[in-house]
């Protein structure tokens, strides 16, 4: 069970690897926003390669219909990854050795729909990839194994994703192993410990010039490539999408370079090295200059 991209290359690892993986589930396919072209999750599209049944009920809960499907299949083993949907309590008994969810963090912090962009904006120093049993409450279950990787502080949450999904292809496969042989050990967690990673609001990407520039760096990598971190200038929004930690000072917003370096708190500045204004493709800085309004001198409007 699983929708997005991140979902693929574990579906790929379990299917290369002979496991038979007797069906997919995934999100319906969604509108796009513009026009009535209709999306399928990337699950599906590689569901579809790889020639694998799949599903794509719009909810489990009181769905007679999956219910029964689920009965019918008598699977030894669910495996969940980003599938989007809660699992009803009823539906977790349906395979002989229950429902496993790889999940993006280092449980129990950061429980919840955003893990790897919270982690990068509270500038933790490590992320991972947790496997655990699912349980009636979000991401409470108990843990099996957790891998660990370091955040670097030029990564973004798209590349650090990759990592992960990565991670978890490989690891997942002597999880599964040691699951059906009845090998594995599932420890509950410290829940006094737990820490909420709630969905990203589009409101969250203003960028708040008088915070720390390693705060402002981990908005910027932490809502890479979406919705990005961003200001307004002159009635227009620009979306920073790679940006570096600079020793300039000055007010806090104000342009002190010609090179787009900007003014935050605490004496610390960040150097902007790509951007992206509403409407244009993204600039390398350089070119960016050359037709900008935006000059040294200038300042930014705070949220």
């Amino acid at each position: 069970m699983g929708t997005p991209l991140f979902s693929v290359p574990i579906l790929k690892s379990l299917h290369q690897n002979n496991y038979n993986i007797a069906v997919v589930y995934t999100q319906p396919p969604q509108k796009s926003n513009r026009g009535q072209k209709i999306n399928i999750s990337p699950i599906q599209s590689i569901s579809e390669t790889l020639n694998i049944e799949y599903r794509t009920p719009k909810a489990l809960k009181d769905n007679t219909e999956e219910y029964k499907f689920l009965e019918d299949l008598n699977a030894d083993l669910a495996i969940v990854c980003a599938y989007g949907q809660v699992i009803p309590k009823n539906f977790l008994n349906l395979t002989k050795k229950g429902f496993v969810n790889i999940h993006a963090s280092i449980l129990p912090s950061w429980r919840g729909a955003a893990p790897i962009q919270r982690a990068i904006m509270n500038l933790d120093p490590e992320t991972g990839i947790s496997i655990m049993k699912i349980n009636e409450e979000l991401d409470s279950g108990p843990v099996s194994n957790i891998y660990k990787i370091k955040i670097d502080q030029n990564q973004n949450a798209e590349e650090i994703s990759e990592k992960l999904s990565s991670l978890a292809a490989e690891k997942i496969l002597d999880n599964v192993d040691d699951i059906l042989e009845d090998k594995a050990k599932f420890i509950d967690q410290d829940h006094s410990k737990a820490t909420y990673a709630k969905k990203i609001l589009k409101e969250e990407s203003k960028i708040n010039w008088d915070e720390d520039a390693s705060k402002i760096i981990g908005k910027i990598n932490g809502l890479f490539p979406s919705p990005g971190a961003s200001f307004d200038f002159n009635g227009e929004r620009y979306k920073i999408l790679k940006a570096e930690i600079s020793r300039g000072t000055g007010q806090a917003g104000k342009i002190i370079s010609n090179q787009l370096e900007v003014a935050c708190n605490n004496n610390q500045s960040i150097k902007i090295l790509e951007i992206q204004r509403q409407g244009k493709r993204p600039q390398k800085i350089r070119e960016f200059m050359l037709g900008s309004q935006i000059k040294k001198g200038s300042k930014l409007s705070n949220v």
